[in-house]
């Protein structure tokens, strides 16, 4: 962009967007506020990729993403940190947490919001906003679960209310959300106390290992390894079973959206 806007004229251009008092020429200048995005956006993949993750999702947000939120928010324009932004989609919550580390480090000063402990209206992910050059980009943080139940929360916007995201919508398919978020939340408790058993039993399986054969007390420990080697096991067989039940339940609302939108087609 050759004239850059002043924070006040980006403000300025918001208002009239808010308002829906916007002309042909305030399209024009929008597209040249998210264009300059667009650098920064680069350098923040690059820097993903070179970490070893490929971040997916939009380059910036469309036109009527932006007025929506100028609408539903008290927000200035100048204040949006997610008008460019991607995704990133890791296996499991282990994983979010470590990448979300990493992205500390790959971008000092990076703010975070977590949304798992405390979700939007079911919405449970992690968004690290990285400065690049003056320019927020946000980076989405979502574990497999996560994203399908994001997924979800979109067909249900665009088949049945685009308020469903926001507090509003049908009862039925919005509590439905709800309770499937905190059922994922679940799960992502159990698999970080999954982990933490396994980390202690490892320990504990290296000291039984270093302990002499003919000890009474040491074959007493080697008994209750067994005993912690089975629970070991059993954990790991519920923390396939809890995610298979989130993901199949997750997968069949969605397949029965999409079978509802081609109904109506």
């Amino acid at each position: 962009m050759k004239n850059p806007l002043s924070k006040t004229q980006i403000d300025q251009l918001g208002d009239r967007l808010r308002a829906g008092s916007h002309t042909e020429e305030d399209l024009r200048l929008l597209d040249d506020y998210r264009l300059s995005f667009r650098e920064a956006y680069e350098t923040v993949v690059q820097k993903i990729r070179g970490y070893g993750e490929f971040p997916t999702g939009r380059v910036d947000k469309s036109t009527l993403s932006i007025v929506e939120k100028l609408r539903r928010e008290s927000i200035r324009l100048s204040q949006m940190q997610d008008i460019a932004g991607c995704r990133v989609k890791l296996a499991d919550i282990l994983q979010q947490d470590h990448f979300v580390a990493s992205l500390r480090t790959l971008f000092p000063g990076a703010s975070v919001i977590d949304r798992r402990d405390k979700p939007s209206h079911g919405y449970r992910a992690v968004h690290v906003i990285a400065e690049v050059s003056g320019k927020p980009i946000e980076i989405q943080v979502r574990t497999a679960l996560q994203h399908l139940w994001a997924e979800l929360s979109e067909k249900c916007s665009d088949v049945l209310d685009p308020a469903i995201k926001y507090g509003g919508g049908p009862d039925e398919w919005r509590n439905r959300l709800t309770s499937i978020s905190k059922s994922v939340a679940i799960y992502e408790k159990f698999e970080k106390a999954h982990e933490e058993f396994e980390k202690a039993h490892s320990e504990f399986e290296k000291a039984v290992a270093e302990l002499p054969d003919h000890h009474e007390t040491n074959q007493k420990l080697r008994r209750k390894l067994e005993v912690s080697t089975r629970g070991i096991e059993e954990s790991r067989g519920e923390k396939v079973r809890l995610w298979n039940v989130n993901a199949d339940l997750l997968n069949k609302m969605i397949s029965r959206l999409d079978d509802l939108k081609r109904q109506r087609q």
